[in-house]
Order: structure tokens, then C-alpha cells, then sequence
């Protein structure tokens, strides 16, 4: 019986002493994971050296290297040599020694045929360094050409791969092999989950008859995943085409559980604490249905204003009039005491959200707003029914840290007042824009452009949730929120117009820290034509985030630049980044 082998030393060389090759290819040992998990074992550790051939020679074609030679030693004896038979009580060391060879470059490089539209990647060409992957990724855009025009059953038909040692070339001829032109078949689905299959059938909406196409599956998965009640969507092609040129598709699910809870917190030093929970239910009545109810509690302890409640609900039913269209219903009651005035609003709606693409929907309803208003204007009611609509455009690389692209939202809110409100045209747009530098975009600078106005009413004569103002963590920070607002014939108020500007800039001190510069500036004019009165704040500051890896966790301190709605360091905690 062997005896257990104490720690063992690895050391890897190659002639040409690349330092940066020897690490990747120590990093592709199975001896080095053996190491790395305490393994002791006699013949586990020579089973991984003699695996370890297979691999060097891999990661060297991966790499360009077609001529390589590799010695693997076991205590002095070459591993191959080794019996599996032997018994051996200990192990002190296992050296590599690599000649990966010169590097090649390719020679002919040829894929046929391929659709005109096909780009294959600038790394397979000739006298480009010659690697596994440049052929795969050419092989991966050639068959990727031949499925968007509907072959689905596209493959590499035959290949030819030649190495010229003396002249250290590399030759590939890959021939492709579209196969048929096909449309989608049926959707194959069986009952795995809760919500009924007709309704799963709506949803998914798989085009029966349509000329297949990636881009259209992708589509069909979307639509169910965006339900939020299906933890996996698996969306397969069937193995075989039918005789009759379609092609089913297979559909797996696994429901996630249907009810969820949510918590949320911000702290900024002079508006308080700001709490918020919600409860979720995501296959109400087996159609996939979401009925979701929110509780916020904002501005605990603040310095300057009341505390704020909101309590909402929202139904949500996917697939209501077409596969891309959800219907919504959804109330709310809040009550805001800030420091220009106190408000309690009851409102109801129904409207339908429409996803035209990933990144693209659009949102229109009918609402009714019920407010009674306590302000420097007095007490009165302000009651309105109107059709808010809202678009959102969204190219960011990643929404929750994002290093390029931009985000662009605009709402329009035509409404008709009554009893004492008078009728408008609120309008509201968002954009903002990121762009990376430097080395794994460790440098990112992010900008942010905000407007509104209010068409048609007098300033008294409007709720004063939709008027503006500025101030705060999601306008200016260094500003005590809501500090910036109008005066007009002596009756401080909010406007009828709105600018904000805003820059940061991000910079990247390890994977999980960052530091971040911004300014900020706020205008609200008294006047929806921006020409009258108006004033402007703005405020400066720096912070930090912390990348949890599912969003930044923030901390910025600002404080005022110019105007003179505030003064002291202001600080703001949350999650996510500013904008």
C-alpha cells in the first residue's frame, strides 16, 4: 500500500523564457490544480502529468505555436514512461520543460462558401498569427452568416489544416455546409410549469411558417424570460428537420418562485433616511400574471421637509394584445410634506407597455389624479385625468456599470384639469452618455442632459409634483434637494421649466474600488419657454463605489459651487450609480 506524498514542488521553463507563456501554461496544468487542492495522492498526481501532454500541446496550438516539444518529469522520469501499475510512496517534483517552437503565421487562409453579408474576423488572414481560435471564430462567422438567412442546420462540411515547418505557415481550408433553407416549425413544449399552456404558447409567439432566423429565437426567449416568472428558458432546435423544410423547436422552463421580496435604503445627510420594500407575486392566475405592491417611506429625519409616504400596486399581463404588449393596472397613494408643500395624491391608471426591441419600449395610458394641496398658493384641489406616455432607448453596455453607449428616456403628459387645476402639456427628457479609456476601460467619463417643461397653465394652477425643481442626489448634489425653485410675486414655488447637467468622472483603482469626480447644475425657470426668470445652482463633489457585481454600492460627498440655496458638505449612500 503506497504511502500518502507530501507536498510536491512544480517548475515549468521554456527556451524562448517567456514569462508570460510559462505563467498560462503553469495556469493549464492539471498537476498545478492538484497542487492548488492539497492533493497528495501518488497516482493522482501522475495521472495529471501524464494528462498534462495533451493539454501543453493544446494551449501551445491555441496560442500559434504548431512545432512545440514538451518534457514532463516525474521525480527524473519522464511521465509517459511511468506505469499506472507503479506504486511509489512520495513525490517531490514535477518539471516541465517546453520548446513551444517559432510562432506560426497563416498562409492560405479560405472559407466557402459564405453569404455576402458574412464578416469574418480580421485575425484570419493572411500573415496574421496563426491560432486555434482565429480559426474557430472564422468557422463560428461563417456558419453564424448561413443561420441568419435561414439555414439553421449550417455546419463545417470538411476542413484542411496544413503546417509548413520550415516556413512556420499555417494553411486552413474550411468548406461549409449550409443544408436547406427552413421555416419554424411547431413549438414542441411540455407542461413542465405552472402557468397554462395556451398562455405560454401567447407569450412565446414562435412564428410557425416564418423562415428561420437566430435573431427571432432569441426573440421568443426574451419574451419569456421578461415575464420574470421563468427561471430558465431553454429554447432548442429540434435534432432533424421535417420532410416538410420546417424545423420545431423545443422549449424547457423552470418557474422561478412566484413571490418575491425586495428592500432598498438611502441615506443623503440633510434629507434623511428614505426606506423602500416591495412584494411581488409573478404567476398570479396561471398566466404569468405580476402583481407587484411597493411601500417607500422618504426624507426620515430631514432637516427641511416632512416625511413622505407612497404605497402602489401594479398588474401586469403579458401578451395581452400581441406577444410584445403587456396591459397594466395599477394605483397609488402618497402623501409629500416638503418644505414648499404638503400633498396627497390618490391616482389610478391602465395603460399597455410595449416592447419593440431589447433596449426599446414605450408606455401609454389613461390616468386619473385625485390631489389635495397645501402650498404658499393655499389650500385647494387640483384633480386631472390625462395620457402619460414614456419611451426608453437604452445602448448601454451594461446597465447597472456601465462603460459605453447611452440611455435615452422622454415623457409626454398631456392632461385636462379640473376643479381647480388647469389644463397642460407636461413634457420631461433624459439623456445621458458614457464613454470609456485607457486600459480595460479604466477611465470612464459619464454625462447626463435633463429638461422639462409645462405648456399651458398657470404656476398655482398646477399639482405641484409636476413642477420642477432642483437640489438633491438626482439633480445636484451638494444642493439640500428641492432648494432651487421660483419666486414669482413673492409666492415661492416650483417651475415651469427645467434644466439640469451633470458630469462624472469614474476611474478605476482595482476590481472592486473606484473613485469618481462630478459636477452638477440646475436651472428652473419660472416660465415653460425658459425666457423669464429663473436661477441656477450647481454643485461639486467626489466619491467612491464599490462594485458588489451585481451593481456599485455609492458614496459621494459635494458641495455647493455657485447660487445661494445652500451651504456644507452634503453627503449621499446608495445603490447604483448616480446616473
Amino acid at each position: 500500500m503506497a504511502l500518502p506524498a507530501t507536498a510536491f514542488d512544480i517548475q515549468l521553463t521554456t527556451t524562448d523564457g517567456d514569462e508570460d507563456l510559462q505563467a498560462r501554461l503553469l495556469s493549464a496544468t492539471l498537476t498545478h490544480s492538484a497542487k492548488e487542492e492539497g492533493s497528495t495522492d501518488p497516482q493522482d498526481i501522475i495521472a495529471a502529468a501524464q494528462s498534462d501532454y495533451r493539454r501543453m500541446v493544446s494551449t501551445l496550438y491555441s496560442l500559434g505555436h504548431f512545432s512545440p516539444s514538451v518534457s514532463i518529469r516525474v521525480d527524473g522520469q519522464e511521465a509517459h514512461n511511468i506505469s499506472p501499475f507503479a506504486s511509489k510512496s512520495t513525490i517531490r517534483q514535477v518539471v516541465y520543460q517546453i520548446d513551444p517552437g517559432p510562432s506560426f503565421q497563416f498562409g492560405k487562409t479560405q472559407i466557402a462558401p459564405i453569404v455576402p453579408a458574412t464578416e469574418l474576423p480580421e485575425s484570419f488572414a493572411t500573415q496574421q498569427p496563426a491560432s486555434l481560435p482565429a480559426i474557430s471564430d472564422a468557422a463560428r462567422a461563417g456558419v453564424d452568416g448561413w443561420r441568419d438567412e435561414g439555414h439553421a442546420k449550417a455546419k463545417v462540411g470538411d476542413q484542411s489544416i496544413t503546417a509548413d515547418h520550415k516556413k512556420a505557415t499555417l494553411d486552413v481550408d474550411l468548406t461549409m455546409a449550409p443544408g436547406p433553407k427552413l421555416t419554424f416549425g411547431k413549438l414542441i413544449y411540455e407542461d413542465q410549469s405552472k402557468v397554462r399552456p395556451e398562455r405560454v404558447h401567447e407569450i412565446a409567439d414562435l412564428p410557425e411558417g416564418e423562415t428561420f432566423s437566430p435573431k427571432t429565437v432569441a426573440q421568443v426567449s426574451a419574451r419569456l424570460r421578461r415575464t420574470e416568472t421563468f427561471r430558465t428558458v431553454d429554447l432548442r432546435e429540434a435534432e432533424e428537420p421535417n420532410p416538410d423544410g420546417t424545423l420545431d423547436m423545443e422549449l424547457a422552463l423552470v418557474d422561478n418562485p412566484p413571490r418575491r421580496i425586495g428592500f432598498g435604503a438611502e441615506l443623503e445627510s440633510r434629507d434623511g433616511l428614505s426606506l423602500s420594500a416591495y412584494w411581488m407575486h409573478r404567476n398570479l392566475r396561471g398566466g404569468a400574471e405580476n402583481l407587484r405592491f411597493d411601500f417607500a417611506i422618504e426624507n426620515l429625519g430631514a432637516q427641511n421637509s416632512g416625511v413622505n409616504y407612497r404605497l402602489g400596486t401594479l398588474y401586469t399581463r403579458p401578451a395581452t394584445f400581441g406577444s410584445n404588449t403587456a396591459l397594466t393596472l395599477g394605483a397609488e397613494l402618497k402623501q409629500e410634506d416638503e418644505d414648499l408643500y404638503w400633498l396627497r395624491q390618490l391616482s389610478v391608471g391602465v395603460g399597455f407597455k410595449t416592447i419593440h426591441s431589447e433596449r426599446f419600449e414605450t408606455t401609454a395610458g389613461l390616468g386619473l389624479y385625485f390631489s389635495d394641496v397645501d402650498d404658499n398658493y393655499g389650500k385647494r384641489q387640483l384633480h386631472l385625468i390625462g395620457v402619460p406616455v414614456t419611451t426608453k432607448l437604452d445602448r448601454r453596455d451594461n446597465i447597472a456599470n456601465p462603460t459605453r453607449g447611452f440611455y435615452v428616456e422622454g415623457n409626454a403628459f398631456p392632461y385636462f384639469g379640473f376643479a381647480e387645476a388647469d389644463s397642460a402639456l407636461f413634457l420631461k427628457g433624459d439623456l445621458r452618455g458614457y464613454r470609456g479609456f485607457g486600459a480595460d476601460n479604466g477611465f470612464i467619463a459619464a454625462g447626463r442632459l435633463q429638461f422639462g417643461t409645462i405648456l399651458g397653465p398657470e404656476i398655482r394652477n398646477t399639482p405641484p409634483d409636476l413642477l420642477f425643481y432642483s437640489g438633491g442626489g438626482g439633480t445636484v448634489r451638494g444642493q439640500p434637494y428641492q432648494s432651487n425653485f421660483v419666486t414669482v410675486n413673492g409666492v415661492d414655488s416650483g417651475g415651469l421649466s427645467f434644466l439640469g447637467l451633470s458630469g462624472e468622472m469614474r476611474v478605476k483603482i482595482n476590481s472592486h474600488f473606484s473613485a469618481v469626480a462630478f459636477y452638477d447644475a440646475g436651472f428652473v425657470g419660472e416660465k415653460s419657454d425658459f425666457s423669464g426668470d429663473g436661477n441656477w445652482h450647481s454643485g461639486a463633489g467626489l466619491g467612491v463605489r464599490y462594485n458588489t457585481g451585481f451593481g456599485p454600492l455609492r458614496l459621494d460627498l459635494a458641495t455647493p459651487v455657485n447660487g445661494d440655496t445652500g451651504d456644507g458638505l452634503q453627503l449621499y449612500i446608495g445603490i447604483g450609480h448616480a446616473y
